[in-house]
């Protein structure tokens, strides 16, 4: 099995077996979301160090250790990402399966298993983009606006998309239905890799806010910055965020 292969069949399967927890009705909101993230973490970590032995894992729900460090390849995972939307019963969520390759989101997978009948993109099968709207829209979160995302739109004349996790916002532009996905703080390397690799395999800009590259299996893994967004508009964003 390819790596891309095995990045969508494991995000895929990942995605099934949370469906299928949250359909369990054992668990219901802040329950429902540990059980999740602990559920998909095991069934993740345990395939990955028995299809790749030799690579490095870096998952938010699992120990981290230094070993990783001294890797070329290094799979990058969150089990969960959007714990909370996941939990309050909303499709706005993901699974990330990503594979750093010298500090660089290389190959990825992004399910989103909320939406009908689930959804798997990945970077072996780039989206064609949708014809830009005369107005952009820009993502943020639906509950934690970025200061700098609000003033990018206002000055962009964006409209403002309020949606959940980080992989459903990334996912959205590579879908066509925004256009720039702006962040500022509160990230780690497993909320970015994959949706990374997608969003530029499919030809979209990717950078962190300053334009600086997106570098991963960091010692420190917070990566609290990113800007997803169509190529066109990718300097003039760069340009009003460098003027705040």
């Amino acid at each position: 099995m390819t790596d891309v292969d095995l990045a969508a069949h494991l995000a895929d399967t990942a995605g099934r077996i949370l469906l299928q927890v949250r359909a369990s009705g054992m668990f219901e909101g802040k329950a429902l979301g540990n059980a999740g993230d602990e559920t998909a973490d095991r069934f993740l970590v345990n395939a990955l160090r028995a299809q790749r032995p030799d690579d490095g894992i870096l998952c938010e729900e699992s120990k981290d250790t230094a070993e990783r460090l001294d890797k070329s390849r290094v799979w990058i995972v969150d089990p969960v990402d959007g714990t909370r939307e996941y939990g309050e019963g909303r499709e706005d969520w993901a699974v990330h399966v990503g594979l750093s390759v010298d500090g660089v989101a290389e190959i990825g997978a992004v399910a989103l298993p909320g939406l009908n009948g689930g959804t798997v993109l990945r970077t072996d099968k780039p989206v064609t983009l949708p014809a830009a709207p005369s107005t952009p829209r820009m993502l943020v979160s639906r509950s934690r606006p970025a200061a700098e995302a609000v003033a990018v739109a206002e000055a962009l004349g964006a409209d403002l998309v309020p949606m959940g996790s980080a992989g459903a916002k990334a996912m959205a532009v590579v879908r066509g239905e925004a256009e720039i996905y702006l962040h500022s703080g509160g990230q780690y390397e497993w909320d970015s890799c994959a949706p990374i690799a997608v969003a530029r395999a499919c030809g979209l800009h990717c950078s962190r806010i300053d334009g600086s590259p997106m570098i991963y299996n960091q010692q420190d893994t917070y990566l609290p910055d990113l800007l997803i967004c169509r190529p066109e508009l990718a300097e003039e964003t760069l340009r009003l965020v460098a003027a705040m």
